[in-house]
């Protein structure tokens, strides 16, 4: 059976997007012409690949499991087409990459601005999530990510501050009416602002000093999920409602500002930075090839 590979790849957009005009939106083309392009592909292979309603789009069974085969096909397709880029002066193309909220937030604002003025023909498409995808059956050409939640047989490149901390913090005049704990265990008798994953239970807080390692389940008034409420919790913090756990570098500008105040400094808890990862197993796009090698030698 002979199928268009521009049907196939609207089929691949809608799912993905969950909607013609937000597919529409991401691919550049129009919601009617990925309509009917999705039309002409279920007319020509027999079967419903999408459920559509008023409201949302969703892949029947037999979509979702053309999804997750088409989906890195469809990316093995764009790879080999992107052999050509060898031959330009000048890397073109979209990378796209997948990454953490707090990333985006403490990683790639001082890496984005130089990369795009030194390849003005790529084109960055960045998604901020706290899941963990698959980024090739996601349509991305790499992804960003801490070591402990790298997957198998992927190239990791270390990209960012290669030490980052944990800070606990809060307003002074929270602490001047509460107490300031003197180890991480009197944190159970404070108000604490913890934040949750989408993916996992709400974890614990985690200090280590000299050897030393405690986890505390604090309790609190404020729970929020991570990324995309913390500046709820962090606002909260500023306003005296309890004591936060977060990146350090995310609170330091009110660290320096003194609108919070350091919590057990001696206690923070030093992890390794994030790597950018990408799978081994396939030709490097000339997009990702030139990302690599601007943060390559952006650490040098």
């Amino acid at each position: 059976m002979k199928v268009d590979l521009g049907d196939l790849n609207a089929f691949v957009t809608v799912a993905r997007a969950r909607g013609f005009r937000d597919g529409a939106r991401a691919s550049g083309a129009s919601a009617s012409g990925l309509s009917e392009a999705v039309s002409r592909l279920e007319t020509q292979l027999g079967v419903r690949l999408l459920n559509r309603t008023t409201r949302s789009v969703v892949p029947t069974e037999a979509g979702q499991r053309l999804l997750e085969r088409l989906g890195p096909a469809l990316t093995e397709v764009e790879t080999a087409l992107d052999v050509v880029n060898s031959f330009r002066d000048r890397p073109a193309g979209t990378l796209r990459l997948n990454v953490p909220i707090s990333a985006v937030r403490l990683v790639l604002p001082a890496i984005v601005p130089g990369f795009l003025a030194a390849y003005p023909d790529i084109e960055l498409e960045v998604t901020a999530e706290d899941t963990f995808v698959d980024v090739l059956a996601a349509g991305c050409d790499a992804g960003i990510r801490y070591g402990e939640r790298l997957e198998q047989d992927m190239i990791a490149v270390p990209i960012g501050p290669r030490v980052q901390r944990f800070a606990t913090a809060a307003a002074p005049r929270y602490l001047d009416r509460r107490g300031r704990p003197e180890h991480p265990r009197d944190l159970l008798n404070h108000a604490c602002l913890r934040g949750r994953f989408s993916y996992g239970p709400t974890p614990l807080w985690e200090f280590e000093r000299e050897g030393e390692t405690v986890h505390v389940d604090p309790k609190g008034p404020l729970l929020v999920s991570m990324g995309t409420a913390t500046d709820l919790a962090v606002d909260a913090a500023i306003a005296g409602t309890g004591i936060i756990m977060m990146f350090e570098d995310w609170l330091r500008p009110h660290l320096d500002s003194g609108a919070l105040e350091p919590v057990l400094e001696p206690w923070w808890l030093s992890f390794p930075g994030p790597f950018l990862y990408y799978p081994g197993r396939r030709l490097v796009p000339a997009p990702l090839r030139a990302f690599i090698d601007f943060i390559k030698s952006a650490a040098k």
